[in-house]
């Protein structure tokens, strides 16, 4: 396949003149490494003097489920600490007598849980982070585990908190040193991010209480809330990270995950259920299923793809939260993108 470098320059320019993002940065590579790669537009709209790098470090929201807790889920399954299909009440007290003990975590990876959809964790349960985890952990379920696809991003809380129990270590530990490290990811981390970084970070959305753009802050409410860690989000990465971890994916090793988590997680596992999910992964939105194309975004303007058949991954990532919160503009962009890198 050739990679028609021109026709992704135009399109990801056009999203800039558009103001669908201030800027953005992508890559495209194989399991050997990057084969093209490119930064357009800002980092801030309000300093035209300084361009969006290959370098900037995005908070990238929701590919934390991903990139922390599905990569450190695999680690766990792997080392036999871990049965997808052991409902969680037979080895995790904490959720021993209460809705959560039916569940398994194959129906969390899968959004078929049956989990509630709400979200607002301050208004259901407080502030104080012990609080919070009782609430999520021991709340009734929305549905019968296994009947519907429903996304929900307590599944990713949940499995972190999963995470934590089983290995007794804090989930920003464990993704660093079970994955980042191992596999050189070394400007990937949870946030607050340190001064000296912030200044690379492309700015998000405005934050009514300070009356500034996010920087170096997670701009998801619930990582805030948890201190900047969790499973929902609260990671920021560069595109060099982020491609050195979908290389893993195509050709992994045991230095993180191993080949058969990344093999399976990629393939349909809801059966007749519809939307079709793997395991966090779904197929990529405008893709035939045929074509192997394999996705997962950031709510701030991020996403990943990666085609075990075409030995292919890709990653964009933009801050198009400065803007707004508007879906639909990055949609086009995204799907336009995915069908150029993958054709």
């Amino acid at each position: 396949m050739t990679l028609d470098i021109p026709r992704i320059e135009q399109l990801l320019q056009d999203g800039v003149r558009d103001r669908v993002y201030p800027g953005a940065v992508w890559a495209v590579g194989n399991a050997s490494g990057t084969t093209a790669s490119g930064a357009v537009g800002l980092l801030d709209p309000t300093r035209p003097d300084e361009p969006m790098q290959l370098d900037t470090v995005f908070d990238i929201a929701s590919l934390t489920k991903i990139v922390a807790v599905w990569a450190v889920i695999g680690t766990l399954v792997e080392e036999g600490k871990l049965q997808l299909h052991t409902p969680l009440g037979t080895f995790w007290p904490e959720v021993t007598s209460h809705p959560l003990a039916q569940v398994t975590t194959h129906e969390l990876l899968t959004h078929t849980a049956g989990l509630p959809l709400r979200a607002n964790l301050k208004n259901l349960y407080g502030t104080d982070p012990q609080d919070i985890r009782d609430g999520v952990l021991h709340e009734a379920l929305h549905r019968a585990p296994s009947e519907a696809v429903e996304y929900t991003d307590r599944a990713a809380l949940v499995l972190g908190y999963l995470a934590e129990y089983l290995a007794s270590q804090p989930l920003d530990h464990l993704a660093a040193s079970r994955i980042w490290e191992p596999l050189g990811m070394t400007e990937t981390r949870f946030g607050p991010l340190p001064t000296g970084v912030v200044t690379r970070c492309a700015p998000t959305e405005l934050d009514e209480e300070s009356d500034t753009h996010l920087k170096g802050t997670a701009h998801d409410f619930s990582a805030r809330l948890l201190g900047g860690t969790c499973g929902i989000a609260g990671t920021f990465s560069t595109l060099t990270d982020l491609s050195r971890f979908l290389r893993h994916i195509l050709a992994p090793t045991q230095v993180a995950f191993g080949p058969v988590w990344a093999a399976d997680s990629l393939r349909i596992r809801t059966g007749e259920l519809t939307p079709a999910r793997g395991l966090f992964w779904h197929p990529a939105p405008g893709a035939d299923l045929r074509e192997d194309v394999w996705v997962h975004y950031g709510f701030t303007g991020t996403g990943m793809w990666i085609s075990p058949s075409q030995q292919r991954w890709a990653a964009f990532l933009t801050n198009k939260l400065y803007f707004t919160r508007d879906r639909d503009p990055l949609a086009g962009v995204r799907n336009s993108f995915r069908a150029t890198a993958f054709s």
